[in-house]
């Protein structure tokens, strides 16, 4: 990448992985830390490998009211967040701000929409873009200007050779994809019996998803026929819930967003605060072996 890099965080993907990935960490008086450490890690090492010129960590601002209508069950599987996870959010945004690092929660409004209409955003002025998350509903933004770091391996980028390796097909038509094969993660049915190999091998055979359903009488397998005629509704309506906006009204504060050196004497602080020890350590001055920083002016 030439050009600066703007990193991109999903906040609640990372969290939710710090707090799984560190079972057990708290404070001397019992406040869970484990969430709050990897968070911390993970940004860390994020910074450390890519050098971003700026940064923004993105959270969930809720569902968007037209996905509801479209399907009132989207996402209704999950459960809620664990009261643990819950209570280390407000010390995740105090570490944050004691870091000189931004964050950013549009109210209704998804991370991955505000992460896509920034994006693409960035790109038009001139930047490179690097997506941190797990969600593969993000690999259609990924082209030569814009790719992505899974959080479990951030040292290794991904980028539209990486997408079809995972997934059979380009970028370009992850939505199609991801349409006719359904989303568990989302609560989004697909079509009965079609797989991700047998998507990505229509679609690569047909172009896109409209070209395959305007083409359907083609499909050889009856049962594969059949899921197709009466299953048009349904991916169709899967198109719209997971193509990514990209025209949010959220602005572009490139200059709260510019990565800056953060302040030691205030990290120790909120480290010390935290009882994070092996964080507050590092920043910790020097202290004197014994005998130095004395001055012997002798006998008399």
């Amino acid at each position: 990448m030439s050009n600066p890099v703007f990193l991109l965080v999903d906040g609640l993907a990372a969290v939710y992985r710090a707090f799984h990935a560190i079972p057990e960490l708290t404070a001397r008086d019992g406040r869970p830390t484990n969430a709050l450490f990897g968070f911390i890690r993970m940004l860390q090492q994020l910074e450390q490998r890519w050098r971003p010129a700026y940064e923004l960590v993105v959270f969930d601002g809720g569902l968007p009211e037209e996905r509801m209508a479209r399907l009132p069950t989207y996402k209704a599987q999950r459960p809620p967040m664990p009261e643990p996870l819950h209570a280390q959010l407000e010390p995740i945004g105090a570490y944050l701000s004691a870091a000189g690092r931004a964050g950013l929660r549009v109210p209704g409004q998804e991370a991955d929409d505000v992460i896509a209409t920034l994006s693409a955003r960035a790109v038009e002025r001139g930047m490179d873009v690097l997506i941190a998350t797990g969600d593969k509903d993000l690999f259609q933004l990924i082209d030569e200007r814009v790719g992505m770091v899974a959080l479990s391996k951030s040292e290794e980028k991904i980028g539209a050779a990486q997408v079809m390796e995972k997934t059979g097909v380009p970028p370009a038509l992850v939505v199609d994809w991801l349409a006719l094969t359904g989303d568990s993660v989302d609560n989004i049915p697909g079509l009965p019996g079609v797989g991700p190999k047998t998507a990505s091998r229509w679609l690569l055979q047909y172009g896109s998803l409209e070209k395959l359903l305007e083409r359907r009488a083609e499909i050889g397998n009856p049962r594969f026929r059949a899921a197709l005629e009466s299953g048009m509704e349904i991916v169709r309506r899967n198109v719209e819930l997971m193509k990514l906006r990209r025209d949010l009204p959220v602005e572009f504060d490139g200059a709260a967003w510019r990565v800056r050196p953060s302040d030691p004497s205030v990290l120790l602080r909120f480290y010390e605060k935290m009882d994070l020890e092996s964080l507050a350590r590092p920043l910790r001055p020097a202290e004197p072996a014994p005998g130095q920083g004395m001055l012997d002016f002798g006998g008399g």
